[in-house]
């Protein structure tokens, strides 16, 4: 029996990572292969050398397919970056047969008519959400089919893209050797990975605050009602590291990352405690942190806690979520989010983020995890991985699923459309596939 597989790249400013999943008839989705890899070629989201971006892909996608076991001849891909723009449009039909049920037909129909707006030659519709139905003036209707009406009207959410941006991935995963069988839009894959089905109904404000971009989700009653997308992310604060303390933005990353690691266990072990009278965060705040161990070349071994998360980060972060703060009001959605904000995505790991969202939102906040995954799944809990993990989930919802198999025909056109790495990894893997 052949198995159902699905695979999800994630295409970020910072890393590639790529999830592959088998799909059982019930139950969650079975995690068997995952990889992630530096991006080259990204650059806020979109593709700025396609010769590195191709490398980079192939490297992440190899290796999760040897974790796997398993050759990927199609995938879901995540697209972001500051094209993406989003609008609400309104379609209506007349039921076909008005004294039958209203058909699949006629909400296709009705979602078609939602789609016919007005739109630039630059830009392609990515994604029709539907908001709600109404039938006959009943409003707030999830799904119509079965009903019985006259008028079918449906409010929509659509995600639109630039057309330069799609046709570069489009040309990469061809290069890479790999089918389409969708473009996802960042924000949507996290928010299918992070946010339950109970936030969604009362309201909730999905913020994936990547390296290079900020994604940023807004559901009303179940349904997607507003996204956006910000320039600004978390290679933000490396950059601001890195200008302060005068040195490289590796350093600086690591520096980040150790920041947040230390969060939890003692910052540094001093030859003298820290006074109990003292409040704890004043303490921590009068230490220098011991940075030996990060082995910087730049020879720098110790740095003022207070002058990095008071004067650095923190700052930044307030920038940010002020930002947010300000799509939240252009939305429109601003009282109606009673779940407060999730945060997810590689920034969602800089230390103090949670404080400074309560801080400038004024909502409640927590750390968006993927969720409702099983098998390999150790690295993947985790902030970092909820657009990889949302791309196979929606893959899986969507019904679209690849199998696990090739043919001579694929070969063909790989041929045509593959540089040589891609053509020759997958003739060997045919190969393979004979052998005892």
């Amino acid at each position: 029996m052949t198995k159902r597989i699905i695979a999800g790249i994630d295409i970020g400013s910072s890393k590639v990572t790529t999830i592959i999943a088998s799909v059982p008839e019930t139950g969650h989705l079975n995690i068997i292969g995952v990889s992630t890899n530096m991006s080259r070629g990204i650059k806020k989201g979109q593709i700025v050398d396609i010769e590195d971006a191709v490398k980079s892909v192939v490297q992440s996608l190899e290796a999760a397919e040897r974790m796997a076991g398993y050759s990927i001849s199609s995938a879901f891909f995540s697209i972001g970056g500051s094209h993406i723009a989003s609008q609400n449009s309104h379609g209506v039909v007349a039921v076909a047969e008005p004294h039958k049920e209203i058909t699949p037909d006629d909400v296709k129909r009705a979602v078609d008519a939602a789609r016919a707006v007005s739109m630039p030659s630059t830009r392609e519709i990515l994604h029709v959400l539907p908001r709600e139905f109404i039938v006959d003036s009943q409003e707030g209707i999830k799904d119509p089919v079965g009903m019985t009406g006259v008028r079918l009207e449906v409010n929509t959410h659509l995600i639109t893209a630039g057309s330069t941006a799609l046709k570069n991935m489009e040309k990469c995963a061809s290069l890479v050797g790999i089918d389409v069988m969708g473009f996802v839009f960042n924000g949507l894959a996290s928010s299918s990975s992070v946010l339950t089905e109970t936030e969604k109904e009362l309201g909730v404000v999905m913020v994936d605050l990547g390296a290079g971009t900020m994604d940023i989700c807004i559901y009303i009653d179940g349904a997607l009602s507003y996204s956006s997308v910000l320039p600004i992310g978390a290679r933000n604060i490396t950059n601001d590291l890195a200008i302060g303390l005068r040195i490289s933005l590796e350093s600086a990353e690591n520096i980040k990352l150790l920041l947040n690691k230390k969060n939890i266990p003692p910052i540094i072990s001093e030859e003298a405690a820290v006074p109990t009278k003292k409040e704890k965060h004043k303490g921590e705040d009068a230490e220098d942190i011991n940075l030996s161990s990060l082995n910087l070349p730049e020879g720098l071994i110790k740095a003022s806690r207070k002058t990095l998360i008071d004067g650095i980060i923190k700052p930044r972060l307030n920038e940010i979520f002020t930002m947010v703060g300000l799509e939240i009001k252009k939305s429109g959605f601003g009282g109606l989010t009673p779940a407060g904000v999730v945060v997810c995505g590689g920034g969602a790991e800089t230390l103090g983020v949670v404080e400074a969202a309560r801080r400038n939102l004024a909502m409640q906040v927590r750390l968006g995890i993927p969720q409702n995954l099983t098998g390999l799944i150790d690295e993947v809990i985790n902030p970092s991985y909820a657009t990889a993990a949302g791309l196979v989930i929606y893959g899986a919802k969507t019904g679209v699923v690849s199998k696990e198999k090739f043919s001579i025909s694929k070969l063909s056109k790989y041929v045509d459309s593959t540089p040589v790495q891609g053509v020759v990894k997958k003739v060997v893997d045919l190969v393979k596939s004979f052998l005892p």
